[in-house]
């Protein structure tokens, strides 16, 4: 059985598609691309897709995560292409390895995150940021299946900052554009987390939706605080190649005869 793992994107309006209505459209682009997915066993099998940390619905993403089992092997670019041309544009596969490493799920501890905030000013942007960033707790609360939980959402953040202002934009559109770095804990702290707590430090509250984009996941690395792309590790352990017999003899003969 072979492992592929792949990455892909949300983008324009398919940033509103649920989880479960990707998965829907996956599936049916493996069956397009006549994908030898190898499936589970029991009554009702499904194809081995194994999906990690899913971006929340409504938000876009450049850097989503799965893994599929195949029971024959492929190569990873051909089936990226097969699998990108089979599905709607906005739902893009970007990048695709052969796992040779396990735990890609343990290698999502962190994610970066892309806010734009449409009406609002630089200015009351950073003061809220700053606002934030002092503060040891920022309690906020979200709606759960058993009712409302509340949380910290001050721990989780590694970084936050204001990009500074587009000199192409026009100073009457203001638009703040956040940099948001979160570690993945429990409970897990998501970006509408990190705005309700820039509401509840600053009264920091856009007047319409914020525009929010992954823009990568992985290994936070603590030296250079950044994320690590999840999958070097699997392109790092590609084996070196055995030499053929006929290659073989081809170095002995280039080096001559021993003196």
């Amino acid at each position: 059985m072979q492992r592929i793992r792949l990455r892909y994107t949300k983008r324009g309006r398919l940033r509103f598609t649920s989880h479960r209505d990707f998965q829907r459209a996956f599936e049916r682009a493996l069956r397009r691309a006549g994908v030898p997915m190898a499936y589970s066993a029991g009554f009702t099998p499904h194809p081995k897709v194994s999906y990690a940390n899913a971006a929340p619905t409504g938000t876009g993403s450049e850097a989503e995560y799965l893994e599929i089992a195949l029971t024959e092997h492929r190569d990873p670019d051909k089936l990226r292409e097969l699998l990108d041309e089979s599905l709607p544009a906005g739902l893009d596969i970007t990048d695709a390895v052969e796992a040779r490493t396990s735990g890609l799920a343990d290698r999502l501890t962190a994610s970066v995150w892309e806010l734009r905030l449409d009406g609002v000013a630089f200015d009351d942007a950073e003061k809220a940021v700053s606002a934030f960033l002092a503060a040891e707790t920022v309690e906020v609360e979200r709606k759960a299946k058993n009712g409302i939980r509340h949380f910290d959402a001050r721990g989780a953040v590694v970084e936050l900052r204001v990009l500074p202002p587009q000199p192409d934009r026009p100073v009457a559109s203001a638009c703040a554009i956040l940099r948001l770095v979160v570690r993945h804990l429990t409970p897990a702290v998501r970006p509408d987390d990190v705005l309700s707590g820039l509401r509840a430090v600053a009264d920091l509250a856009p007047p319409v939706p914020a525009a929010v984009t992954r823009l990568a996941q992985g290994l936070f690395d603590e030296e250079s605080g950044t994320v690590t792309d999840p999958l070097a590790p699997d392109r790092e352990a590609v084996p070196a190649a055995t030499p053929t017999a006929a290659g073989i003899a081809a170095a002995t003969a280039s080096e001559g005869p021993a003196a």
